[in-house]
């Protein structure tokens, strides 16, 4: 598979919750503690099929990030 997304991150999925339209999908970084956590649609991970223990790569495209604190 070749992509144009220049942030890609592998790792193995540590975990999957599925809700009854949108699914959140934790992903453990490869090489360390680090877990991102994608929110993508119920339908996809089924077409995926997603679940815990699969390897997965992560790929970020943005255009910004915010945070906020107190």
């Amino acid at each position: 598979m070749r992509l144009s997304t220049r942030n890609q991150l592998t790792g193995t999925i540590s975990e999957v919750t599925l809700g009854s339209v949108m699914a959140t999908v934790k992903v453990r970084l490869d090489g360390g503690e680090q877990v991102v956590t994608a929110s993508i649609t119920k339908e996809a991970v089924e077409e995926l099929g997603l679940q815990a223990g699969v390897t997965a790569t992560v790929l970020v495209k943005s255009t910004e990030v915010m945070l906020g604190v107190d």
